[in-house]
């Protein structure tokens, strides 16, 4: 193998500002892995403690208050410097006085910096503030965008680098602080954080929240609406407005079960409770792991629990992600490669081989499209990135979901599953409450799993795997049992039998994407009219499913398809959902079909929804 850098480790201690208790967070970096990301200088001044004392005004749509910091200055820096994306600051005072402050100018992607005079005993910033009018974090609904059609909503998405746009913060992967937090909304809503929850409204419309584990920007959270709460068992339960509510509840019957067994799998969830929030339509991302409190797309309320796996992964995240964090994100792979694999064993445990064998296929086909998308020889299809000056998002690709879990599985293969597992639990609890880069965990990996074993190290050649482009000719790749019908009857149907004569009896999601995915392209409507009198595709409400038949819809002229489609862009604003459709109306001859679609529902989806949609849609 490749010789490693040298790691150089500095601690610190991350202490609850409210509590007796601290835990301990290891920062570490080496030279190839200085987070560009973020203008900071988190790793000279500590930022320890975050008190967040906010008010959500939907008249102005706007946040404004106060965020205060407590810092340890160990060095004698004579500024704190922080990120900021768009924020107005109208006053900051340092240890209780005011305090002259820059806001630097705009740095593409990145924002400002915010440059606060400090001594060395100083200890407590309180920067009051604003967020600006297109903070690339919330999105404000009006109330018609809403299932209850009723009250406005709001909610952030901070990953990647967008917690600077509604909170001044040292906004990197890498910087763990705790947090508690005083938010004042309309009386009649709910707000929940990533952090320990209300399960009721008040009378007040004052929520305090608190997190006493130090976690990274990135998994700072807050969401206003009209939310109620239904509870699974003792630590788990699922919030989402009254009229999503029951059907949310139904949906999420066995995510209790599912912490047990991810438990068993990895050790002990550390957390607290395990909650969901199922948000309004608009949001961009199936999930998005926020502690205590996963953030998730409507889009999976399928009504017969077909699409958990979804939750599989955000819960998985809270050992690989939130527990064990990327220093970077050039290292994001650490984070999703890690978290896909860990669903796909968890998904397995609560199916069975057969049903996680299909999502390892699936997912090798998303990982040969993206490859495909960006270029086999693209370095954007290393699993260690280098995203210098560039918007962290663009990282964001199956390169890391599918890529990062592959060369998991590899290993997997070749030591076994039993002394995988033994070393990912290993791996998790040694590092708790830690960032990890790429060179860390290779070396990690060769200390406790390969130890020197060179034709082990031969066999997973895993510099191909972070270091090289493409798909390695040793990535392994499954033969799912249960797809073997699914060829045979969509080969039936292309020889001519008829759609309704096909053996379709217990097939899952996973089937149908199969079955969908590899039909020619275009179908000639002929044969998209007999499928949809058989199956009724285009009425599905299934989104996964949905989504690719109108795909297939858009590339054969399948007019009946449109209305649905039309309706489909008003009320999914997943990213996932929206790229391929809207790509495939440009690819083709509806270019104009796509400008008028998005002209009329651009204002359904997120801001980070809009970003990508704004190059596509031209």
């Amino acid at each position: 193998m490749k010789k490693l850098l040298t790691l150089i480790a500095v601690a610190s201690i991350m202490a609850s500002c409210n509590s007796n208790t601290t835990k301990e967070t290891t920062q570490t970096l080496d030279s190839n892995s200085i987070d560009k990301h973020t203008q900071s200088n988190a790793d000279k001044v500590k930022v320890k403690h975050l008190h967040l004392d906010i008010a959500v005004d939907f008249d102005t749509r706007k946040i404004h208050g106060c965020a205060t910091w407590d810092i340890d200055n160990p060095r004698a820096e004579d500024k704190l410097i922080l990120d900021a994306y768009q924020l107005t600051v109208d006053s900051i005072l340092v240890d209780g006085k005011r305090a002259e402050f820059s806001l630097g100018q705009p740095v593409e992607h990145i924002g400002s910096a915010l440059q606060i005079p400090i001594a060395k005993e100083s200890k407590k910033v309180a920067i009051h503030y604003r967020t600006g009018d297109n903070p690339r974090a919330l999105q404000w609904l009006e109330p018609q965008q809403t299932n209850g059609k009723q009250y406005p909503f709001l909610y952030t998405q901070s990953e990647s680098i967008y917690a600077r746009s509604w909170i001044p913060c040292a906004d990197g992967p890498g910087i763990r602080f705790t947090y508690t937090a005083r938010v004042s909304v309309p009386k009649g809503l709910m707000a929940l954080m990533s952090a320990e929850n209300p399960q009721q409204k008040n009378d007040s419309g004052i929520y305090n929240f608190n997190m006493d584990v130090p976690v990274p920007a990135y998994l700072m959270a807050l969401a206003v609406g009209d939310i109620t709460f239904k509870p699974i068992d003792e630590r788990t339960g699922v919030y989402a407005e009254p009229a999503m509510i029951d059907k949310a509840r139904y949906e999420f019957e066995q995510v209790g079960k599912m912490v047990q067994m991810a438990e068993q799998l990895y050790g002990p969830y550390r957390w607290g409770r395990y909650d969901a929030l199922v948000l309004p339509p608009g949001f961009p991302i199936g999930g998005m792991e926020n502690p205590k409190l996963t953030f998730c797309t409507p889009t999976i309320i399928a009504g017969d629990r077909s699409l958990m796996n979804l939750i599989a992964h955000e819960l998985a995240h809270n050992w690989s992600g939130n527990l064990v964090t990327n220093a970077t994100w050039n290292d994001f792979w650490l984070n999703e490669g890690f978290t896909v694999y860990f669903e796909r064993r968890l998904t397995e445990a609560m199916t069975d081989k057969a049903y996680g064998d299909m999502l390892w296929e699936l997912g090798y086909q998303d990982l040969e499209k993206t490859v495909e998308d960006l270029g086999k020889d693209s370095k954007d299809t290393h699993l260690k990135l280098d995203l210098t000056g560039r918007d962290p998002d663009d990282g964001l690709t199956d390169i890391a979901y599918e890529k990062g879990a592959a060369l998991l599985k590899l290993i997997e293969i070749n030591v076994g599953r039993e002394k995988m597992d033994a070393f990912l639990k290993k791996y998790f609890d040694e590092h708790a409450f830690k960032t990890i880069t790429t060179a860390q965990f290779l070396t990690y990996l060769d200390a406790n799993l390969i130890k020197g074993d060179k034709a082990l190290a031969d066999k997973i050649n895993i510099n191909a795997w972070v270091y090289g482009a493409g798909i390695p000719t040793n990535c392994p790749r499954t033969q799912p049992v249960r797809f073997v019908k699914v060829d045979e009857a969509r080969t039936a149907f292309l020889q001519g039998k008829p759609a309704k004569e096909l053996v379709i009896a217990g097939w899952s999601t996973n089937e149908w994407l199969h079955f969908l995915r590899k039909m020619p392209k275009p179908l000639q409507t002929t044969q998209m009219q007999a499928l949809d009198a058989a199956y009724n595709f285009t009425n599905s409400g299934n989104s996964e499913i949905a989504d690719q038949w109108y795909v297939m819809a858009i590339a054969a002229d399948y007019k009946p398809a449109y209305a649905a489609i039309d309706k489909f862009l008003s009320r999914v604003g997943r990213r996932k959902f929206l790229e391929p459709l809207y790509e495939e109306m440009m690819a083709t001859d509806k270019q104009q079909m796509a400008k008028d679609i998005y002209g009329k529902y651009r204002m359904n989806y997120h801001p980070l929804a809009q970003m990508t949609l704004d190059k596509l849609v031209k």
